[in-house]
């Protein structure tokens, strides 16, 4: 059974869902749905992760760093899952670029190289934005690129962060 909550942020609405223990899905709703709701039926219900996820945006939006994450549960390849562990580690109030993380991939992985877009694309099917904070990836050259929240968000984040 899959859960969905509904959050309402000073950017916009924002849905979470769950498997029942742990958040699976994070996105604004106007936003580029790359995750999509869950496939199957989903119900509205109180549970105890969306409380913890509420209280969590509720002290990332006063302009503070949360001192905790919530129970998160992702479903992906490898690859994306080792690209959305980076993200994990970038900093409050920090970014890092496409080809940084790729570079990082590369290294763990035993790897010359690693191409930057593909990193690119696995950062764009993140399910679980803000939380695993794919809005503090930026271009090699500190350009705002790519948030299926929208740019307009991304720099409204990057702002709340304290980045300018």
């Amino acid at each position: 059974m899959q859960y969905i909550h509904h959050y309402t942020s000073p950017l916009g609405v924002i849905t979470l869902t769950s498997s029942g223990k742990a958040l699976t899905g994070l996105r604004f709703e106007d936003g580029n749905n790359a995750g999509g709701l869950p496939a199957n039926p989903y119900t509205e219900k109180d549970l105890p992760v969306f409380d913890q996820t509420d209280r969590w945006l509720d002290i990332y939006f006063s302009g503070k760093e949360p001192a905790f994450t919530p129970a998160l549960s992702v479903q992906g390849t490898a690859f994306r899952k080792a690209v959305w562990d980076t993200l994990l580690t970038i900093p409050y109030g920090q970014t890092m670029s496409y080809g940084k993380i790729a570079s990082l991939i590369a290294s763990q992985q035993g790897m010359a190289s690693m191409s930057a877009q593909a990193v690119g694309g696995a950062v764009g099917h993140n399910p679980i934005s803000l939380i695993i904070p794919c809005h503090r990836v930026i271009g090699s050259d500190g350009s705002l690129v790519g948030y299926a929240g929208g740019l307009d968000r991304k720099l409204a984040l990057l702002k709340l962060e304290g980045i300018r």
